[in-house]
């Protein structure tokens, strides 16, 4: 090289690889560090283009993107970083440093480009952002209220459930010293105490606490919180709060006392009835014992072929029905014992439309009965199981308007040990509004005066308490079907009947 000022020993001691260029980009000079690095001869590169060495191109570098030629218009150094392919296919990063280099006068005739092999820096450089990244992920999608603080106050981080819960937008809270304000007076400071303190977790440390946040429009809001300190070298540098909203969990809980509340009126009120109900049941037994004695005085007193003997009889089983109504309300106000046998379902059905042969509301509708041929055994209480059955069928009466079809099914599985009976009517429907409601007592659909709204939920009582479950199993505007599931008794040689 013309007129150079430095010796070729302090070229060659360069610790990175280097090459001279002149002002058209020409190569004028090759340490061996960059040969090694090429595997060629300093020849072979004299008079070359650098964009044919370094990017392997007969095309010049645009200039925007070439740190010579910016060496060449500023007259000052510069750099950049390149990413290139390794010998292996490897991903690799080169700082490509440009320095210009002036003769006596201060004319600038040659530049110095000096490649540094950075990708272990890079590398890592780029693992940083992207683990920087993911984290700001995490907090910007966390449901969570995240605030980051540094120890005057000035908000570093305010995630988009933070900006939400305070009433913030980001512009308003970021940079600005408003920690103070999120919390009522004096609140900042109190939480900074427990934080220094070992008792609420540990020196830098809040474990969940309850506390009063203010909204951007003066609104004091619940929360939990919990906080930190963040420490760089052992010095206090920022805090972070995570907090949630408690006015979700406060408004369930203010429902379920409410709920508890109207249990334990309709609890007392169960009650109540329970009581009314055993003393309307024993002013009750005494007239129909006196209907009972006096038709069966005169049952006995008539002829054989009379006229009315037959209408008497029936006085005495509908007063016998009624005095067996009276004992289940005695049942319902737990004022007699349950008294349990082992029967046939399908006979304990059949006396039930015995007792309701003449009622009106059945006059009109077909009754379909598909019994199992064999004997379906329960035990339990008669009386009890045929007030549920009456119950269910002046339901279903009811529902079709005293017109329509009524069928009873009885089956079983002995394997499962299960009984089966369904109640299907070609009646209105149950509605979607009404279904959950049908079993609980006090609930009636009926007009005033014309139901209780005790029916079904005695009727889940008392199959409950013989083992059993009730169900609506199918409903629409054509009708509907009860299930009822009781358990089945084996026979034995030794099963009583």
């Amino acid at each position: 090289m013309e007129n150079s000022d430095w010796s070729k020993e302090l070229f060659e001691s360069l610790s990175f690889p280097t090459l001279i260029l002149s002002a058209d980009m020409t190569v004028t000079a090759a340490n061996k560090k960059l040969l090694d690095k090429y595997g060629c001869r300093e020849q072979d590169l004299i008079g070359k283009k650098c964009n044919q060495i370094l990017c392997k191109s007969e095309e010049p570098c645009p200039e925007s993107s070439c740190p010579i030629a910016r060496v060449l218009t500023e007259k000052k150094g510069a750099s950049t970083i390149q990413q290139i392919t390794g010998p292996d296919g490897e991903e690799l990063y080169e700082d490509r440093v440009c320095s210009p280099i002036f003769n006596e006068k201060g004319d600038m005739g040659y530049v110095m480009l000096s490649l540094r092999d950075v990708t272990r820096t890079k590398l890592l450089d780029l693992e940083l952002r992207r683990t920087d990244e993911f984290l700001e992920n995490i907090i910007a999608s966390s449901v969570s209220a995240i605030v980051v603080a540094d120890m005057k106050g000035v908000i570093l981080l305010m995630n988009e459930s933070a900006r939400k819960l305070f009433g913030y937008t980001d512009s308003m809270a970021v940079g600005n010293s408003i920690a103070e304000y999120l919390y009522t007076p004096g609140g900042a400071r109190s939480v900074m105490k427990k934080l220094r303190s070992p008792d609420y977790g540990g020196v830098g440390k809040l474990y969940t606490t309850e506390m009063t946040i203010i909204h951007s429009s003066g609104k004091e809001i619940p929360v939990e919180m919990n906080a930190s300190i963040i420490y760089q070298d052992g010095k206090e540098i920022a805090t972070m709060g995570i907090y949630t909203d408690l006015r979700p969990k406060i408004e369930i809980e203010k429902k379920l006392k409410e709920a508890e509340r109207i249990k334990l009126m309709q609890s007392n009120k169960m009650a109540s009835l329970g009581q009314l109900a055993a003393g309307v049941a024993h002013e009750i037994n005494n007239p129909l014992s006196g209907i009972l004695i006096d038709a069966s005085l005169v049952l006995e007193e008539l002829d054989g072929d009379s006229p009315i003997k037959k209408d008497i009889q029936n006085i005495i089983d509908d007063t016998n029905r009624c005095k067996e109504i009276v004992k289940n309300l005695l049942v319902y106000s737990r004022q007699t014992e349950f008294k349990k046998v082992i029967f046939n379902i399908n006979d304990v059905i059949e006396q039930t439309f015995s007792f309701l042969r003449e009622h009106a509301l059945l006059q009109n509708i077909t009754v379909n009965k598909e019994f199992s041929s064999s004997m379906v055994l329960c035990k339990g209480d008669k009386n009890q199981l045929i007030q549920v059955f009456t119950n269910l069928i002046i339901n279903a009466a009811h529902a079709m308007d005293g017109k329509g079809d009524l069928t009873i099914r009885t089956s079983k599985d002995k394997p499962k040990g299960e009984i089966y009976i369904e109640i299907s009517d070609t009646g209105c429907g149950i509605s979607e509004e009404d279904l959950p409601k049908i079993f609980d007592h006090f609930f009636t659909t009926k007009e005033e005066g014309k139901g209780t709204g005790l029916g079904l939920g005695a009727v889940k009582g008392i199959i409950e308490e013989h083992g059993g479950t009730i169900k609506v199993k199918y409903t629409c505007p054509e009708g509907t079907t009860f299930l009822i599931v009781m358990p089945l008794v084996k026979v034995t040689e030794s099963t009583p009947m």
